[in-house]
């Protein structure tokens, strides 16, 4: 799985059509309190304009991180060398993002089904090589055995996604696009996406919301990234890993239409327990998933042992699903709902050694990401 960087009032439900049914968030206004952070110690660990101008068909465009929930390449802070026919960083626009990753960028940058050093991979997840960025997970423990797939009840499922979840892509650095999923929130200013903290998107980055591989024109625009909101002190191990959460401003598109009211967003809201219904969309690495399609999982979590994090059981989250929202209410017809967490945390979003896309941990969202979630709106 994978992750952007910086530094954060929570805001009511979405207006209009977009607000999610249901109430999963404890009772009381957004706002930050003592009561949404867990109760008993413990430890824990750290993944739009409507810019229609453009044509954007897209190649399958995930990095090379491991078999796993790292994010496909965790970008650094530092940008990496100017390219061709980059607007300057400062003034970099939606219009700009649309027009910069075109169908021919986006199949180039896309990596190679067998570029992944020492072997390829496979749809099965057995693929391992690991970008020199990313902070996956280490070699150094002992791999779990892989569990039968008896204990594997569920298996994410293909489909064509929602307009309020999509995929990061990143100019800086390798230029290895897709490294990570992201998703709307609702916001004052209807501008607002949430991803891992280890999903610095760096310079020149975008959001491609409901991504759709090969596509001529994608749907819901190129939306260009302006800034990144994470805790310097985020990290995917130990305590650091409780931080592992970011948000990020996107430009409106070239008719001033802020994102949100292109897509629709979901209400961040206070992790209501370590037992929740939730549903997890994102998009996988297609070193290991080749169909290049959102997938989706309905699953129940609990406490990770030892930490103060979730977990869920359900096979198929690869790299680049890093950042993928936790719903619960999710609304079929607006395809938005309650966000309670993200793909991230201890070892970037998952356990190490092999099958490791079974099973996904998130942060839990308490006073911490409410607070940076307020220092992003008021950006």
């Amino acid at each position: 799985m994978a992750r952007p960087s910086t530094e954060p009032t929570v805001s009511t439900a979405p207006t209009g059509s977009m607000a999610p049914t249901g109430s999963m968030a404890p009772t009381g206004s957004m706002a930050p309190t003592g009561s949404t952070e867990p109760t008993d110690p413990a430890r824990v660990r750290r993944r739009w304009s409507h810019a229609a101008t453009a044509a954007l068909g897209m190649v399958v465009c995930l990095a090379t991180a491991p078999a796993g929930h790292a994010a496909e390449s965790a970008r650094g802070a530092a940008a990496g060398a100017a390219r061709p026919g980059l607007a300057p960083a400062a003034s970099w626009t939606s219009r700009d993002a649309a027009a910069y990753w075109t169908s021919e960028r986006m199949a180039a940058a896309a990596p190679g089904r067998d570029d992944t050093p020492g072997g390829s991979a496979s749809a099965s997840g057995t693929a391992a090589a690991a970008s020199a960025a990313e902070p996956a997970k280490p070699a150094a423990e002992p791999a779990k055995p892989a569990a039968p797939a008896a204990q594997v009840p569920n298996i994410a499922q293909h489909f064509d996604g929602v307009p309020s979840v999509g995929v990061l892509f990143s100019v800086d650095g390798d230029a290895r696009t897709h490294h990570c999923t992201a998703s709307v929130v609702h916001s004052p200013h209807r501008n607002l996406i949430l991803t891992a903290g280890h999903c610095n998107p760096g310079t020149h980055a975008a959001f491609v919301p409901q991504y759709r591989s090969g596509a001529t024109t994608q749907p819901y625009g190129v939306w260009a990234i302006e800034e990144s909101f994470a805790y310097d002190d985020r990290g995917t191990t130990g305590d650091k890993a409780d931080l592992d959460f970011a948000f990020a401003t996107v430009a409106p598109a070239e008719d001033g239409r802020s994102l949100e009211e292109v897509t629709g967003g979901n209400l961040l809201t206070p992790t209501p327990g370590y037992t929740n219904d939730v549903t997890v969309i994102g998009y996988p690495n297609v070193r290991n998933d080749p169909a290049d399609r959102a997938v989706r999982c309905a699953a129940r979590t609990a406490r990770l042992t030892g930490t103060r994090e979730l977990r869920m059981d359900c096979g198929g989250f690869y790299g680049g699903t890093s950042g993928s929202p936790w719903l619960t209410d999710l609304d079929d017809e607006t395809g938005t709902g309650r966000v309670i967490g993200v793909i991230g945390g201890l070892n970037g979003g998952g356990p190490k050694g092999p099958h490791n896309d079974r099973t996904s941990y998130s942060p839990y969202f308490g006073g911490k990401i409410l607070s940076l979630y307020s220092r992003a709106v008021r950006s």
